[in-house]
């Protein structure tokens, strides 16, 4: 699973994705859950997304719940995460081959 989670989103991509991360919520009531691992959430969605799988069949070896997973993903994409992503990588060729297919096809599970 390690060495499909650092395919699906390598060590550089994590470093330009971390500061365009939109801020946590603060839970108003308090308590409650950890908030999940931001890398690992971004793993998750970036598995779905790019393989086309339904979220609900995310599987649980990914360590993220479908419910969070959806969630960070709409917040992300309203945040345009996707766009600022690519954005952030374009000097590096690869990479930024790979964040224009996840924000294309991030792109298509928003409008579908």
């Amino acid at each position: 699973m390690e060495a499909l989670a650092r395919r699906l989103v390598p060590d550089a991509m994590w470093a330009a994705a971390g500061p365009l991360l939109p801020d946590r919520r603060p839970r108003p009531q308090g308590g409650g859950r950890a908030a999940a691992d931001a890398r690992a959430v971004l793993v998750a969605v970036v598995y779905v997304v790019t393989s086309g799988c339904a979220w609900q069949h995310l599987p649980p070896s990914f360590g993220v719940s479908v419910p969070t997973a959806h969630r960070w993903f709409t917040r992300w994409t309203g945040a345009d995460l996707w766009r600022n992503l690519c954005e952030a990588t374009s000097h590096d060729p690869a990479l930024a081959d790979w964040t224009r297919a996840i924000q294309e096809c991030a792109a298509r599970r928003v409008h579908t």
